[in-house]
């Protein structure tokens, strides 16, 4: 049965292409075969570096969004990974809802996962919470805990959010904060993570000794953490 993966959090900046990037990534080095799509007209991180897993979607566009259940269905052996622009929800709740996306999954043969990255910041509470309403037990949650974007998640836990949220049987993993210097240098350039960590100094992209370490050593966290949600 073929898993659909969205990756969201409607808000911008929160790091939701990057959390998409390490799944991409995971599903490479754990040998899992998946099929990516991103949403993202003007900055699509997984056509820009995962350019051979990836097609564009376009949101607003029903016969565009078809594709990621019609590839579902398809490719049964294959996890499909969806990379959500921002302010994407309205768009896709109404595709989903007015297609029967959801209420079909058991006999289309898929499931669907959400994963709702979060910053520390109130806005992704609030969405969070939108989030567990519009959806409820229809799909798989996952709650991304980025410290790429604040470390301190206080406001989580004082939302009364999280209760509703594990009782859904979400999961709730962490992405631990990697250097800024070493994210830019890897974004600057168009290097994908398995590049990263491997390509030396001397390779015009590559990154230092030690700041390969360190991408290997928050590559592991995250997988051990990705692990725990069973792709």
């Amino acid at each position: 049965m073929a898993n659909i993966h969205f990756i969201g959090g409607e808000k911008g900046g929160v790091g939701k292409s990057v959390v998409a990037r390490v799944v991409a990534q995971y599903f490479i080095d754990r040998n899992l075969p998946f099929v990516g799509f991103d949403t993202d007209r003007s900055h699509g991180s997984l056509l820009r570096f995962y350019t051979p897993f990836a097609s564009p979607v376009v949101v607003d566009r029903y016969e565009s969004l078809d594709l990621i259940i019609e590839s579902a269905i398809a490719n049964p052996e294959k996890r499909i990974l969806v990379d959500l622009a921002a302010q994407t929800h309205d768009a896709l709740v109404r595709w989903m809802d007015e297609s029967g996306v959801l209420e079909t999954a058991a006999e289309g043969g898929y499931t669907v996962t959400y994963w709702h990255v979060m910053d520390s910041g109130k806005d992704s509470v609030d969405l969070l919470r939108r989030r567990l309403e519009t959806f409820g037990p229809r799909v798989r949650h996952v709650l991304v805990l980025n410290q790429l974007r604040g470390e301190n998640f206080d406001l989580l836990e004082q939302s009364g959010l999280k209760e509703p949220a594990l009782a859904l049987g979400a999961k709730i993993i962490p992405l631990k904060r990697l250097h800024e210097t070493v994210i830019n240098k890897i974004d600057a350039g168009n290097t994908n993570f398995w590049a990263a960590r491997n390509r030396s100094e001397n390779d015009p992209n590559g990154l230092g000794i030690l700041e390969r370490q360190r991408v290997k050593m928050w590559l592991n966290h995250a997988y051990e953490q990705i692990d725990t949600v069973g792709v």
